[in-house]
């Protein structure tokens, strides 16, 4: 029997902000146990003063999810203890949240889903503070609690439960963070714990189940896999599905954690030393829309439409690093003025600088090769002043001694030997280039065989590729075509 995943989710975002939510402490990564103050702490008789900056800064979310923002909004206390918990409380907006309804559209456009357009819904959205972080000492049975994340402002973002499909919930995820990031509401960076998901799942409509604090795409999918399986599993054979149960994920499968709690385990009650917050709902909408906030699905549609003409891809890379976004508009500007075409700036974003990141396991940083430089570096390989290869041994070596990287890129390339040879005029080169293609022909017979016999034309490819390595790309490539294709009889 087919049966239908239902998913949502609770999203914990952390803002981006300069100080925390109710005190002043700075929000700036540092050392255990600095960034703190009496009431990040829960020191006797320390008071929270609400911080406006947290309060816009979420309201631009709200907007942006097309959630109605309520006029009135209030404070509540959500009593549990732990460690991390100083003030045995955690301070929220349960009885009366800060906005309700909303929504965020998928397409199969832009977001790879298998429908055509695809609406999942906010519950609500709601203000509240995060915890301190409990960090466990390895084979001890000791643990240590950092409280610099306490009092940090969060957003709790509640979807109905309207996704049915891993691609539904990747896609709405992409987006949301996508979004968070666009317009500044948060660094969006998951594994870094700016962002926490719990996840609630049933299947056919049955007992929900939540899965708690998952830091990464991919446990976030795999444990949606694992608990649908089992739940599917379970029904098969006639076992209920355990009602309103809290799970935990531990990389392979989901475990009980506990039974989940109701309001009444959490005591909730309004907090009585915040009063509510009155909204100017009209006046504040307006004037966040005036700010101008560009969707991530409009961002798309300008990278994918000319003059970028990037595909859906490279576009999304872009898009989840703002500071790669701005290097790379600065790097088209700069390549477009010399009539380069668009796709020189986006290779060398997208695949040869994050390459070469990913494999040395390195951050981006805009200060890593001036922009300049590459514009310059990618007008020489245009121009033929040198070979794509000999351009990424150039780039490459830059970045792993950015000391050398000064002068003209011109100078540079003279200077490593790196540019191409003109052998037009030149006997002797001319003769170098004959010596290789011969060497390279009796080193692939087969290949050779396949050619003159008119089969797989695109085999001379790899031919030609192996005379490149051979004068390590100091010929031009159309050299070698050309005189490969006399050697083996193709006509041009």
């Amino acid at each position: 029997m087919l049966r239908k995943l239902v998913c949502g989710l609770e999203i914990h975002t952390q803002l981006k902000t300069g100080q925390k939510l109710f005190s002043l402490s700075s929000t700036e990564a540092s050392k255990p146990n600095t960034n703190i103050s009496f009431f990040d702490i829960g020191l006797p008789g320390s008071q929270p003063t609400l911080n406006q900056s947290c309060l816009l800064t979420a309201l631009k979310a709200c907007v942006s999810l097309n959630s109605n923002i309520n006029p009135i909004s209030s404070f509540d206390r959500k009593h549990y203890f732990y460690p991390d918990q100083p003030n045995g409380y955690q301070i929220t907006q349960y009885y009366r949240p800060l906005s309700s309804g909303g929504f965020l559209k998928l397409s199969k456009r832009f977001d790879e889903i298998d429908e055509e357009e695809k609406l999942v819904r906010i519950h609500h959205i709601q203000i509240e503070q995060d915890t301190g972080k409990s960090l466990y000492k390895d084979l001890s049975d000791k643990s240590l609690v950092d409280y610099n994340r306490s009092n940090m402002p969060l957003i709790e973002v509640v979807t109905e439960p309207d996704m049915n499909s891993v691609k539904q919930v990747k896609a709405f995820l992409r987006k949301y963070l996508q979004l968070m990031k666009a317009i500044d509401v948060s660094t969006g960076q998951l594994e870094a714990g700016a962002m926490r998901v719990d996840v609630n799942v049933s299947v056919d409509d049955g007992e929900r189940v939540e899965i708690k604090n998952m830091t990464s795409t991919a446990a976030i999918v795999n444990a949606i896999r694992y608990e649908f399986k089992r739940q599917s599993n379970s029904i098969d054979k006639g076992i209920p599905i355990e009602s309103k149960e809290t799970r935990g994920w531990d990389g392979n499968k989901t475990y009980r954690l506990r039974d989940k709690e109701s309001s009444v385990d959490y005591r909730y009650m309004p907090d009585p030393e915040l009063p509510p917050v009155v909204l100017d709902v009209d006046d504040i909408v307006t004037s966040i829309k005036e700010m101008t906030i560009t969707t991530p699905e409009e961002e798309l549609a300008q990278l994918m439409s000319p003059p970028y003409n990037i595909k859906l891809r490279d576009a999304r890379i872009l898009l989840n690093d703002r500071n790669l976004l701005g290097y790379y508009y600065d790097l088209f500007s700069r390549t477009s003025a010399k009539n380069i075409p668009s796709k020189y700036p986006i290779n060398w974003c997208c695949h040869e600088f994050l390459g070469y990141l990913a494999k040395n396991n390195v951050s981006f940083s805009k200060d890593l090769f001036p922009v300049q430089q590459l514009a310059d570096l990618i007008d020489c390989i245009f121009q033929e002043k040198v070979t794509n290869n000999n351009a990424k041994i150039l780039f490459e070596h830059l970045l792993a001694n950015p000391a050398e990287n000064e002068g003209p890129v011109t100078d540079l390339i003279t200077r490593y030997e790196l540019g191409e040879v003109d052998v037009t005029n030149d006997s002797e080169l001319l003769a170098q280039v004959d010596s290789i293609i011969d060497e390279v022909l009796d080193t692939y017979p087969a290949i050779v065989k396949e050619l003159q016999g008119g089969n797989k034309p695109g085999s001379i490819n790899y031919l030609l590729g192996q005379c490149m390595r051979t004068s390590a790309g100091r010929i031009k490539s159309k050299v070698f075509e050309s005189r490969l294709k006399e050697k083996l009889h193709i006509i041009k």
